[in-house]
């Protein structure tokens, strides 16, 4: 079968779950036997797409899309000058800026993309559809997630072909918009949904909330967990010397950085824990670096920032390093997640996590047997959660273990392709 992943790139310059999950996706449907393609939109893809996308260029690029939208006579532009602000040069400069990650302030460019053909951007689409009518003639395509939405129509009826799209976590770019542009987004995006022929939800409790705030048909809705490529992920050794609480994430306050940096303070400050140590990872962009700076500061107001790393790299060699080092892993995001990818590298480490229940997190909870939940989220609660664990290594040995063999067993990279195939060959087979 040949696929096409339209995915929007993150520029790699923070832990983009989707963009490491669509890659690793990718990967095993080609190991299956399949001709896939990653197409990439916006921004480079991240650092662990290497050898995955080829020559493939980048489409809908995030400086011509925003020329676009505020300079109308920009629509008309040459096609050199438009490749010129799509060159890798520009890409990568245009990822370190914050407002190319960000929803706030683009707003009505998201509105113009989920017009598709009747956009600002119209004309992106049409290199698109162009390249793949002339060098890849797909039998499906699979779109990254609903704010693609507005490609869908063109795609299906231009092509010919089925149309596929995931779920998980539109809400986070739509939440920090202004208020009066919420509604009208995810109405958009229910007008566009119509386009698809089957979509792809990442729990079951974001299937309900996708059906509500778009209005799909719940049989058009197929629950497949997310997974991992598991080689490489050991047991971790819980030596508790010292012990440690983690956070893979990326490093921002919409993720619950904030909740997690004063949740350590409190158990520090307690003194009952004079070893404990906290380890970050996860990259940020440049609107979050204001809000990281004050973290730091915090914890040296605190006294505690000697007993904090940060670090700099979250490739798949660093990510594996920092989880043998961990003894909990804890992202306490304040509206939860559909899944949480993180979440399934802790526990193929043998590493439990602490969350709050909101969101999917107690879907995966109970599902793995591999964590605890704490509410109402805020920093006491999860402070007095994480110490609960602390205060019992025994119970800390158990969960990770018990969540490691239902890791490995049913959330493997190779699960997921299967699962996602068998959406493909209904939708094609229609």
């Amino acid at each position: 079968m040949r696929i096409i992943h339209i995915i929007p790139g993150s520029g790699g310059t923070f832990y983009c779950q989707n963009c490491m999950r669509d890659n690793e996706l990718i990967k095993t449907l080609k190991d299956l036997n399949n001709d896939v393609w990653m197409v990439p939109l916006y921004l480079p893809l991240s650092v662990e797409t290497t050898g995955v996308i080829g020559d493939t260029p980048v489409f809908y690029g995030a400086i011509n899309i925003y020329l676009k939208e505020k300079l109308p006579f920009y629509r008309y532009a040459p096609v050199w000058l438009e490749k010129i602000f799509d060159s890798e040069l520009f890409l990568k400069l245009a990822a370190k800026k914050s407002g190319s990650t960000r929803a706030t302030g683009l707003e009505e460019m998201t509105l113009s993309m989920l017009d598709g053909e009747e956009g600002r951007q119209a004309t992106e689409l049409d290199h698109l559809i162009h390249f793949l009518k002339t060098d890849i003639k797909p039998d499906v395509v699979h779109l990254s997630n609903a704010l693609l939405l507005g490609l869908a129509r063109r795609l299906k009826n231009d092509l010919n072909i089925p149309v596929v799209c995931s779920l998980q976590d539109e809400n986070e770019w739509i939440d920090p918009m202004r208020a009066e542009y919420r509604e009208i987004v995810w109405t958009k995006m229910s007008e566009r949904a119509k386009d698809v022929d089957a979509f792809i939800a990442a729990s079951k409790y974001y299937a309900t909330r996708s059906q509500d705030m778009m209005n799909i048909p719940g049989e058009k809705i197929n629950v497949v967990y997310g997974g991992i490529d598991l080689n490489n992920y050991e047991q971790a050794p819980h030596s508790f010397k010292p012990p440690v609480i983690g956070y893979l994430c990326r490093m921002s306050e919409y993720f619950g950085l904030g909740i997690i940096v004063e949740a350590f303070i409190q158990l520090k400050q307690s003194n009952k824990y004079p070893d404990l140590k906290l380890s970050l990872m996860g990259g940020y962009t440049g609107d979050d670096k204001p809000f990281v700076k004050m973290m730091i500061k915090n914890l040296k107001k605190a006294g505690v920032i000697e007993d904090v790393k940060v670090y700099d790299s979250f490739d798949i060699e660093h990510r594996l390093e920092f989880l043998q080092s961990l003894s909990i892993l804890s992202v306490p995001v304040p509206g939860g997640e559909a899944f949480g990818a993180y979440q399934v590298e802790a526990l193929a480490s043998g590493v439990p996590i602490v969350e709050p229940n909101v969101g999917g997190y107690p879907e995966f909870v109970e599902a793995t047997g591999g964590g605890i939940l704490y509410e109402p989220n805020d920093p006491e609660n999860l402070a007095k959660a994480l110490a609960s664990l602390l205060d019992d290594p025994d119970k800390i040995r158990e969960l990770g273990k018990k969540g490691r063999e239902v890791v490995m067993e049913k959330y493997s990279m190779q699960n997921m392709a299967n699962n996602i195939l068998d959406v493909y060959k209904k939708v094609v087979k229609n």
